[in-house]
């Protein structure tokens, strides 16, 4: 099989840890985990479920904040090395595109991306309930918020990285006012990030009882020469509640409603103390990546336990090799609307 590659940009600076001795799983985990403890900063319980981004010479990234009333809201931080951060204490301010105050009342688990030079947040907000939130910044200064993409309730929104045939393509779960109901991956285009139609169910939930309850995007899609690699996050429900873990799918290039291929196995699944125990015990859920074309290594951001920062890595090379020999695909995972 020809190599596997990323496309895009090097990234030199990503950070990276080789494969440990004796360890044969496609995904493996830092060293170092948790890289984000209880209390980071004065206002913030807990951060977790967070994304990340090359910025300058060194990276952005847009936290989920649970603060200690309770209460989840987006904060900004910054790092040298993508391991470090310094987040800041006050969480971000909304203006409309007018320049009026726009707020959300909750905010939470935000995905990152930049698409032609502008950098846009996809989150889980109140809009008569739990909606998808949508804005933009170009130097993560100054936040304008713009219209929420759909009605509710959807959650797990995420945007792919480029325009496919003139149109942003965004990732997206709808439910119920429940937390478990509905459960599979749809796909929506836009010529404006304002109209959104011409919808597709890309992926169903089941196929494995990791995955059996129900399904999300995770990190923005990245670009390969095999197609869309998406990590999602896939729930079981067990005695002792739900757990959270994720595995990876691979989507067709020019029609990402069309699964190529989906892991039967989980990638990752709660494990390490910090995974296990937490304010929310049992959760693996990832909201980023760093990828360097260059190498074709992956860091996986993910949040553990509902408490925590930590990361995993793979390559694309060894990880699509690995897919293709264990992959499932469902009747739901489908190219046409049904």
């Amino acid at each position: 099989m020809e190599q596997v590659k990323i496309i895009g940009s090097a990234l030199p600076n990503i950070p990276w840890q080789e494969r440990p001795e004796g360890c044969r799983n496609a995904v493996w985990r830092y060293r170092g985990n948790p890289i984000i403890g209880w209390e980071p900063t004065e206002k913030s319980a807990r951060i977790f479920n967070s994304a990340v981004i090359p910025y300058g010479d060194g990276f952005a990234g847009i936290f989920r904040s649970d603060h200690k009333d309770g209460i989840s809201n987006l904060h900004f931080g910054r790092s040298g090395d993508a391991i470090h951060w310094d987040i800041d204490d006050e969480e971000i301010h909304w203006k409309d595109p007018e320049g009026r105050p726009y707020d959300p009342s909750y905010a939470y688990d935000p995905r990152l991306i930049e698409i032609e030079g502008k950098y846009y947040i996809v989150w889980c907000t109140d809009f008569g309930g739990a909606a998808l939130g949508l804005g933009v910044t170009e130097d993560f200064k100054t936040f304008t918020r713009l219209e929420n993409p759909f009605i509710p309730f959807n959650r797990n929104g995420v945007l792919f990285p480029r325009k496919i045939h003139g149109r942003y393509i965004l990732l997206s779960r709808p439910s119920d006012g429940g937390h478990t109901a509905f459960g599979d991956i749809f796909l929506s285009e836009s010529p404006d990030l304002i109209y959104w139609g011409r919808h597709r169910r890309v992926m169903t939930k089941g196929g494995g009882s990791w995955q059996s309850l129900k399904i999300g995007a995770g990190p923005a899609p990245i670009e390969t020469t095999e197609g869309w690699l998406l990590f999602y996050h896939g729930v079981s429900g067990t005695c002792n509640g739900y757990v959270y873990s994720f595995g990876a799918a691979l989507l067709d290039i020019d029609n990402p409603s069309k699964v190529l291929y989906r892991t039967n196995e989980y990638l990752l699944t709660p494990q390490e103390d910090y995974e296990t125990r937490g304010f929310v015990p049992n959760v693996v859920f990832p909201c980023a990546t760093l990828q360097d074309a260059a190498t074709g290594r992956i860091a996986i951001y993910y949040g553990a336990a509902d408490t925590y920062v930590a990361v995993a890595f793979t390559r694309v090379d060894e990880l699509v090799r690995y897919m293709k020999g264990h992959s499932r695909l469902l009747p739901g995972d489908e190219t046409e609307y049904r």
